[in-house]
């Protein structure tokens, strides 16, 4: 069987194919088509193809990360969008829940307020009213109010329509039948409607979380939609899925309908690519560190796997997002970050990045700004007859002018400025690490951290240095990380239902119908897909707080029958839960549950282990030596350092720094204190502190 991986960032694709019958795994890379990404997309697989002697038509699943909704919400370049909602609850989506991003911002920006995402003219409001517990209707729906609006938004050149009714997630029938007649009357607009999208109470989050689909619906409805085209004019035929946040790959239907769930396809395939690669080599508490030419995105591996970001965590672009995500963390932090002075006169590292165009001015572009990637050129990190396996050259002589003119700023030395750029973003690294670690009761220095990304490699050793991180792990392709990542995953679909249960008020009867009811739904899901019974798996789980609490923790829930008894134990898992969370847990509280959740799991053919390279010997890998800069023991000093063939390097021979690692997909920095070796899985095991 043949697997294609494609992952499309912003400057490049990455593009992987695994034959799981032979184990072969060959990787490609080629500029990204910003105009339409589908474009790179199909060309990449024809080259590698066409390369490694593959017959594209015997593909069997082209598994796919993208980033079209992530840039148009980050872009705010989406459709005109129109909502319908209930009478007297036209702003909410503007009012929100009066919190101020920034405490004591004089001048700051709300993002749903001064970025809505449905103007204010283009919500219309209709009389309907349901009532809870149960969703009773109080008020019918005025059905030609609604069509009133719809035809009104039409009008408006409104592309996109979201239904939001006030408790449509404890029964759907207004916002179904809403639906329903704005079709009739506007068949060509995209509908989204908030009980499908995410059936859970909290009416702000709810209803920006169906805008967002809507804003976000018809571009990445158009791409899905020319992506399979051009697939099939191509003769590719195997089945398209696409990677989603929640760490599972869905058909491109699903998408097509609910695009607000890859918000986070491309990061979330990195941290399933960072996960296997650290499993191979025996690691199972890892850190997963993908930076790339604009971002650092980090998460957080256990025992028991990803976590998921609970309601109060999930953000993208300022918006809250009710949808299922890997908890991940994001910060303006890459090779293309620009150094500057800012207007107090310190001296900063990102969050603007030089992108690829004009890119660090290294690449000869018209870049005149210094970047994180200059920087590096500067100190000899980067080989300039090498950079990009030797397919794309660089030009010191501009990264030693633009850092020069920021040195004069500073009144520091070249290299003394060169190395505060790095030393200033390893440290922005590293609190990032911070936060979803020891934030959150993790201590770092028990895990493993997985470097990865185009510039991944390059700064992780120091930032575990700064970290106290035993280890660095470094995959086989670190540039291709993610798109690998899409290789290790299923088929998922998520499945929710509000449930407001007291533990000392359970009401097992009530909590085994509705279980059932979500099961059956997510297992039809999964038969339509194609999954036989024998290929599914269903993990149920519960958001659960303490009474007056704001939001919500989770656990698991048994399988099988649920008995009080039985629900009495798992809950009492959420007071370990929340004394990891917070610190402290209240033994004699009444726990309520909040909703129930059930993953649908649909097995899906996975990539093999890669081979190790044989190598030969250290010599033989030995490009050459060059002097590099590197701070020890708090000094500056210029070491001669070797420089190695990633691919000729033997396996199980440690070797100590300084030293960088090349390879096409980036290169790999060893300091002074620091050995390295190839471990038998073909991961570069970094040992912090040395020997």
């Amino acid at each position: 069987m043949k697997l294609v991986g494609v992952d499309v960032g912003g400057t490049f694709t990455d593009i992987v194919v695994c034959d799981t019958t032979t184990g072969k795994t060959v990787i490609h890379k080629l500029p990204t088509s910003l105009e339409d990404p589908s474009v790179a997309v199909v060309q990449g697989i024809e080259e590698i193809c066409e390369r490694n002697g593959i017959n594209k038509s015997e593909i069997d699943h082209v598994f796919h990360g993208t980033t079209i909704a992530t840039n148009a919400i980050l872009e705010h370049d989406g459709a005109r969008t129109g909502m319908i909602t209930t009478k007297g609850y036209r702003d909410i989506i503007h009012i929100g829940r009066h919190q101020r991003p920034q405490n004591y911002s004089i001048m700051q920006e709300i993002p749903w307020q001064n970025r809505p995402l449905v103007q204010r003219r283009y919500r219309k409001v209709v009389t309907e009213r349901l009532v809870p517990p149960h969703g009773e209707v109080l008020v019918p729906l005025n059905e030609e109010e609604v069509r009133r609006a719809a035809r009104e938004l039409k009008d408006d050149g409104v592309d996109s329509i979201v239904v939001t009714f006030l408790f449509s997630y404890l029964n759907p029938e207004h916002e179904q039948r809403a639906r329903e007649i704005i079709r009739e009357k506007y068949p060509e607009a995209f509908v989204t409607i908030s009980s499908d999208v995410s059936p859970q109470f909290r009416e702000f989050e709810r209803f920006t979380t169906a805008a967002i689909n809507g804003f976000v619906g018809p571009k990445v409805k158009r791409y899905v939609s020319n992506l399979k085209e051009r697939l099939k004019q191509a003769g590719i035929s195997g089945e398209l899925r696409i990677m989603c946040s929640n760490g599972g790959v869905s058909t491109p239907e699903s998408v097509s309908e609910k695009p607000v769930n890859t918000l986070l396809s491309g990061p979330a395939a990195g941290v399933l690519g960072g996960s296997w690669f650290g499993n191979l080599s025996g690691r199972k508490k890892l850190i997963t560190f993908d930076v790339g030419g604009t971002s650092a995105d980090i998460g957080i591996i256990t025992e028991q796997g990803y976590s998921e970001s609970t309601a109060r965590d999930t953000w993208i672009a300022g918006y809250p997002v009710m949808v299922p995500m890997i908890d991940i963390h994001t910060i303006g932090a890459g090779g293309g970050s620009i150094a500057y002075v800012d207007e107090g006169g310190a001296f900063k590292v990102g969050p603007r990045s030089a992108g690829s165009n004009p890119g660090p001015a290294c690449y000869g572009h018209g870049g005149i700004k210094p970047t994180v990637t200059d920087a590096n050129v500067v100190l000899g990190r980067l080989d300039e007859d090498n950079f990009l396996g030797g397919e794309m050259r660089i030009f010191p002589n501009a990264a030693h002018k633009v850092v020069g003119e920021l040195a004069a700023q500073l009144n520091l030395s070249l290299i003394e400025t060169a190395e505060g750029i790095i030393t200033i973003l390893n440290n922005n690294m590293a609190n990032a690490i911070r936060a979803k670690t020891v934030q959150r009761g993790y201590d770092p220095r028990e895990f493993s951290l997985v470097a990865f990304g185009g510039a991944g490699p390059l700064h992780a050793v120091e930032v575990a240095k700064i970290l106290n991180i035993p280890e660095v792990v470094v995959p086989l392709h670190p540039g291709i990380t993610s798109a690998i990542g899409l290789l290790t995953t299923d088929l998922k679909y998520d499945v929710i239902k509000t449930e407001f249960m007291l533990s000392t008020h359970l009401d097992c009867e009530r909590l085994n119908r509705d279980i059932q009811l979500l099961e059956n739904q997510v297992q039809q899901q999964l038969r339509d897909d194609g999954i036989a019974e024998e290929n599914m798996k269903i993990q149920r789980s519960a958001d659960c707080r303490y009474i007056g609490q704001g939001y919500e923790l989770r656990i698991p829930l048994p399988d099988g029958h649920i008995t009080e008894e039985a629900l009495t134990a798992a809950l009492q898992q959420f007071h370990r839960v929340h004394e990891s969370e917070y610190g402290h847990f209240f033994a004699d509280s009444p726990i309520e549950i909040v909703n129930i959740r059930l993953t649908g799991i649909g097995f899906m053919p996975k990539v093999q282990k890669p081979a190790a390279g044989e190598g030969g010997s250290l010599s033989d890998a030995l490009v050459k030596t060059n002097r590099t800069v590197f701070r020890v023991g708090g000094e500056l000093r210029t070491y001669e350092t070797a420089f190695y063939n990633r691919e000729k390097i033997p396996v199980n021979t440690k070797f100590p720094g300084p030293a960088i690692v090349l390879q096409k997909d980036t290169t790999t920095v060893i300091p002074p204190d620091c050995a390295a070796f190839v471990d038998d899985s073909g991961n570069m095991i970094i040992q912090v502190g040395g020997f």
